[in-house]
């Protein structure tokens, strides 16, 4: 099952890079419905997606859909995907972090750092307030670093990404100094995503269960009420008028009132849109992408997330026998991504072959290739490691062992069962026995932290820098009783070590992007995992009625503040 056309296209252009010009003009698509370009390797979308171009108009009541609930408004204690748009509805951030990497004031009006790379000293703003009028502040600014470091938080992702923080220090009320153990060029970049967002320091401090149904942010909209697994309510901010000053928004939001719906079944949430029922899906169905398109009432965005693309599978290199590299290479060549795309994403996915998205600052495609679809490469690999006979059912053999393997998964719709049955089939091929366990996902879970497994189905790891390789695949991300790591199957490589760690505590951009190219061609050598697709939200909206899609820099979703409602709802 080949489809080669679109990845083709954006191949192409990214064969052009190296002669590109440093801001070359917009081109036509590369990616399905969207303008890209590609400056320096990294594909770019225009930047008229991401400010706003006019004013609104205000009120009205923004019916939405999404796929899924994040189970809580916990923003430090969560990793769930929909933070990525629903933290923007309540939270703001210290930072804001543009489609192209550069950093911009948001809470914070400015920033030094010093020489060696250790203090950041932040200037806020003094005319912030939360939703229950306590101010922001230094203190709060110290709260909320120590909320997210917090073991009782158990968080997976924001106490990561802060992980070298230190200490902080309250110069003056709206002064901060940020203390580091060792330099983190990316410390500004991750202080700009949605789950690092600000709460209220009351709410911390003496209510925290309260987090995750009742929040208490300083952003544009506030939770109104919240059914869980159904619905969830959000009403205008009133005074809210501290938007990030990069995305050109004065004032508080246009909406009055967003009112979101919780449906797993994606026919459900296209034939709503379709009806006027609804006015925004937030997860549109790729399987009814074509329809959308061709529906001259509706308008669809692709939009590719920064950061870690998804992944087939990861697997586990201290078991036989994905700790033999050749092993590795081998199910990587084996298996065919176009189609895994077509079967995950119906033609609007991009199979990826590399270990960042394309468009991450640092992304460099000279690696791409490394890991392309080569069953015969793939038998060649597994020869070489001793994988040389076959039993009666065509299996490899080494030993009087079959060669094979189990991939643990779960009931998860960002990776569909046929995906694992593709690559299953895939191997097979190559003399490769995969056997495929769906428990629930508490259970895998469970296993996963504690490295009982062959390998995993699914996966991706949203960032909105190339650091992203650092929670992966370094081996201090490996999971612990210390970390919630996220270097699930135990991968340990010192050269890569050295690359991502000396990527970290350089100042200088020009060599950290030489750290990246070399990260990402020694994770082409070394292949922890398999990359399927890169990982893409769909947007669907009634053309007629919404106005002023602004998306997010750091994490390619709509930004509410900006939305407005042209009429009323029928």
């Amino acid at each position: 099952m080949r489809h080669l056309i679109r990845h083709g296209a954006l191949a192409g252009a990214l064969l052009l890079a190296a002669c590109s010009p440093a801001n070359p003009p917009d081109t036509a698509s590369t990616l399905k419905g969207e303008a890209t370009y590609v400056a320096n390797g990294v594909m770019r979308y225009p930047a008229s997606d991401f400010v706003e171009q006019g004013v609104g108009r205000r009120g009205g009541t923004l019916r939405v859909s999404a796929a899924s609930d994040a189970g809580s408004f916990d923003i430090h204690a969560l990793s769930h995907g929909n933070i990525q748009w629903l933290g923007r509805i309540l939270f703001d951030c210290l930072v804001y972090q543009a489609e192209d990497g550069t950093l911009t004031p948001w809470l914070a009006k400015s920033w030094d750092i010093s020489a060696d790379g250790l203090t950041y000293t932040f200037h806020l703003r003094d005319d912030v307030t939360f939703s229950d009028g306590e101010r922001f502040n230094a203190e709060a600014v110290r709260v909320n670093l120590e909320h997210m470091r917090d073991p009782k938080t158990k968080s997976p992702l924001a106490a990561a990404y802060i992980a070298p923080y230190l200490q902080g220090r309250v110069v003056d009320e709206y002064t901060f100094e940020a203390t580091l153990r060792t330099p983190y060029a990316p410390f500004l970049d991750v202080l700009s995503q949605a789950w690092l967002g600000m709460i209220s320091p009351r709410q911390i401090l003496e209510a925290p269960r309260t987090i995750a149904s009742k929040p208490i942010g300083t952003g544009p909209f506030v939770l109104t009420d919240w059914v869980r697994d159904q619905s969830a309510s959000f009403e205008r901010r009133a005074g809210y008028h501290w938007a990030p000053p990069a995305i050109n928004h004065a004032g508080e939001a246009y909406l009055q009132r967003i009112e979101l719906s919780y449906v797993p079944e994606a026919m459900i949430r296209y034939t709503s849109l379709e009806a006027a029922d609804s006015d925004m899906a937030l997860d549109a169905p790729a399987q009814n992408a074509a329809a959308i398109r061709a529906n001259s009432a509706l308008t669809l965005r692709n939009r590719i997330r920064k950061g870690n693309p998804a992944r087939s599978l990861t697997f586990n290199v201290e078991r036989v026998p994905f700790d033999d590299v050749r092993v590795r290479q081998a199910v990587a060549k084996a298996i065919d991504r176009d189609g895994l795309a077509w079967i995950s994403g119906f033609g609007e996915y991009l199979a990826k072959g590399d270990f960042l998205a394309v468009n991450t600052p640092g992304y460099d495609p000279s690696a791409r290739d490394a890991l392309a679809f080569d069953p015969a490469e793939a038998g060649r690999l597994l020869d070489a490691a001793g994988w040389t006979g076959r039993d009666a059912e065509g299996f490899r053999t080494r030993n009087g062992q079959r060669l094979g393997a189990t991939l643990l998964t779960y009931d998860n719709p960002a990776f569909p069962a046929n995906v694992s049955v593709a690559a299953q089939a895939d191997l097979r091929k190559v003399g490769f026995d995969l056997a495929i366990e769906l428990l629930p996902i508490t259970r895998v879970m469970e296993l996963r932290y504690a490295g009982d497994f062959d390998a995993l189905g699914g996966g991706y790891w949203h960032t909105n820098t190339a650091d992203g390789l650092y929670i992966l695949y370094h081996s201090q991300s490996i999971p612990s009783a210390r970390m919630l790591g996220q270097n699930a199957g135990h991968f340990r490589d010192a050269r890569l070590d050295q690359l991502l760690g000396d990527a970290r505590r350089s100042n200088d951009p020009a060599q950290r992007r030489t750290l990246y190219r070399q990260a990402q061609q020694r994770l082409g050598e070394t292949v922890p995992a398999v990359p399927s697709v890169e990982s893409q939200m769909l947007l669907a909206y009634r053309k007629a009625a919404v106005g002023g899609v602004v998306f997010d820099g750091s994490h390619n979703v709509p930004l509410f503040t900006s939305v407005w409602l042209a009429k009323e709802q029928p």
